[in-house]
């Protein structure tokens, strides 16, 4: 419990009714998770306006409301106050709230359009080996050291993100690793987290069906770094032409690490199979089971930053080359009896479908044919749909256009969207098949013996988001399945 005072600590607002002495067990924003004492913020979403369940959030028990705008009418013994824009400032409040759990922790976040799950999984990883109790908060799940939780959403809202650091606090955690996606920044999510050190990967087309145009997308990653304090440690990956951009006008110590250039943290690779990486990072030879130059780039951005933490370099080292590949990021499925390769891939942008078949590319040996299967999803940049066709038959012998997750769009639509990208001179080279499953098991009947055939858009997802129901569906399992089927 805490009074308002304390909560308020900071925070730009004005009383209109009640104490500062209330005391209060709970900040939501969502008036159904409101109990008896609760202070409930009334945030305007982009769907629906928390000033509407003022009256829900009373019911069920809030004594204290703080919003934008006050109701028609003012109940008697409740706690009023108002402050300009409490989107910006729910972050603030419960970080308040929960006595500032991110200060108390060594917490890393990253932010770019490729990349960030792998970062956040490879460097948990790493530092549970080094013996540290660490967290990580990502797209596929969230932990607390060995504990699994469920995730929703790449970051989550400000007072589930607060409350969550608390319970790594509790947990003695030391480390915490996050995603901060660029909807994060622009909705204040992490308003009220103090970040000892903040990674920028890269940035590519993505997301302007929310930011509508690149240049808020960019805007949006910056406000990261404009926002860290001269403690901070920024890490940008100048490989990355924004990589400069980004770090502009922060106060914090900028660090670089590249793959191509000159930077803080070399790295170059010596060799790229589908054995694995030979990589020099520092001047210091290293093997990875991970594959590819996306995977070189992500595995010395986690050691520079383990560097920047202050770990011992060949410890660092020697530890990331045991690091097996995080779910769903170029994850190898077999068919030993026909010698076929298949890669899950969650590359669901132009760039990271490139990146991924480029190294498919780079791997491959003469006379290898690729098979491609990838989708887009539904309610998203549709821009992108041609220019991931375009992509997929470039590189590949055969491509097969199917569903991802739609979501409420007609998945037959996406994929004529994504026809609309192949040049009529390759149309030879695709088939449409709707149905994921049934693509997958013809791109199987049709892969040469000793083929690759990658699977992208999904990844680690386990399941179809069709008209708002998400089915059970997970590439890896329709692989071992379909080989199974075929060999028997």
């Amino acid at each position: 419990m805490k009074n308002l005072s304390q909560i308020l600590d900071q925070i730009d607002h004005q009383l209109v009714t009640g104490d500062y002495l209330r005391l209060i067990s709970g900040v939501e924003i969502d008036s159904r998770l409101i109990k008896e004492q609760g202070l409930f913020i009334a945030i305007e979403g982009t769907v629906s306006d928390g000033h509407e369940f003022i009256g829900s959030a009373l019911a069920n028990g809030a004594t204290a409301i703080i919003c934008n705008r006050l109701p028609g009418e003012l109940v008697d013994g409740i706690t009023y106050i108002m402050v300009e824009n409490t989107r910006m400032v729910v972050g603030f409040l419960a970080a308040n709230f929960y006595d500032h759990p991110s200060k108390k922790l060594k917490l890393v976040g990253v932010t770019g359009t490729n990349g960030k799950t792998s970062f956040v999984q490879l460097a948990q990883r790493l530092f549970s080996l080094l013996g540290h109790k660490s967290g990580m908060l990502s797209t596929i799940e969230n932990k607390i050291d060995r504990q699994v939780l469920s995730a929703s959403l790449t970051t989550p809202d400000a007072i589930s993100l607060q409350k969550i650091l608390a319970e790594m606090v509790r947990s003695e955690c030391t480390h915490v690793f996050m995603e901060v996606s660029s909807h994060a920044l622009d909705q204040g999510r992490v308003s009220g987290c103090h970040f000892q050190a903040a990674v920028f990967t890269n940035l590519t087309h993505d997301h302007l069906d929310y930011h509508g145009t690149f240049d808020h997308y960019i805007k949006s990653k910056k406000l990261f770094f404009d926002r860290l304090e001269n403690d901070a440690h920024a890490l940008i990956n100048i490989d990355d032409r924004h990589g400069q951009v980004m770090v502009q006008n922060t106060q914090a110590k900028v660090h670089t690490y590249a793959l191509r250039k000159a930077a803080s943290f070399k790295g170059k690779i010596i060799d790229n199979s589908a054995h694995g990486l030979h990589l020099q990072i520092d001047g210091t030879e290293m093997h990875s089971a991970l594959v590819g130059a996306f995977n070189a780039s992500n595995l010395l951005a986690v050691y520079a930053v383990a560097r920047i933490l202050g770990q011992d370099k060949l410890d660092v080292l020697q530890n990331l080359s045991g690091l097996a590949a995080p779910a769903g990021r170029m994850e190898v499925v077999r068919d030993q009896s026909r010698q076929v390769t298949a890669f899950v891939d969650y590359a669901h942008t132009p760039d990271a479908l490139k990146n991924v078949l480029e190294t498919i590319v780079e791997i491959k040996q003469r006379g290898q044919q690729v098979v491609t299967v990838v989708g887009c999803g539904g309610n998203r940049d549709a821009l992108k749909r041609p220019v991931m066709a375009k992509l997929a038959v470039q590189y590949s012998d055969r491509v097969i256009l199917t569903s991802d997750n739609p979501r409420f769009e007609d998945p037959e639509q996406i994929i004529k969207d994504m026809e609309n990208g192949i040049p009529s001179g390759e149309m030879y080279k695709v088939l449409s098949i709707t149905n994921r499953r049934e693509a997958i098991k013809v791109a199987i009947a049709i892969i040469d013996e000793g083929g690759i055939i990658l699977v992208a858009g999904k990844g680690h997802e386990n399941y179809q988001d069709i008209q708002g129901i998400k089915k059970p569906f997970d590439d890896r399992e329709v692989l071992k399945e379909c080989f199974t089927i075929r060999k028997s």
